[in-house]
């Protein structure tokens, strides 16, 4: 494993233990979870990539919400990892978990529609 993986890897650890936890935005709300932690090469920037669930299509308020602490998340992380130079956390919405569950809704639906139609034909 790579520096550059093993850094990801404690970033999204330690980040996955400050964000919701330790955060009081009221913007705030449902499920968050870190997808991924992207760090640059040069350990400046890393991309955290955020997924939220049961925001009620309030996705962006909660990524602002977030993105609004961002010093405190980057002091916490100080306090917890051991770099030299911390890189600046960039926020994204990853809405990936959404659209599997979306798919996967769609493929359950086709799935007992086909079963209903056998058991008419029968």
């Amino acid at each position: 494993m790579s520096r550059i993986e093993r850094i990801n890897a404690e970033m999204k650890k330690q980040l996955s233990s400050i964000i919701p936890s330790e955060l009081k935005d009221p913007r705030i709300e449902g499920l968050i979870s870190i997808i991924k932690v992207d760090v640059d090469e040069d350990l400046k920037t890393m991309k955290v990539y955020l997924s939220v669930l049961g925001a009620n299509g309030r996705e962006k308020e909660v990524l602002k919400g977030i993105s609004s602490a961002k010093g405190y998340i980057k002091n916490s992380l100080k306090k917890k990892v051991d770099l030299r130079a911390l890189p600046d956390p960039v926020f994204i919405l990853d809405d990936s978990i959404e659209y599997g569950i979306k798919i996967s809704k769609i493929l359950s639906d086709i799935h007992k529609s086909e079963e209903s139609k056998r058991g008419d034909n029968e």
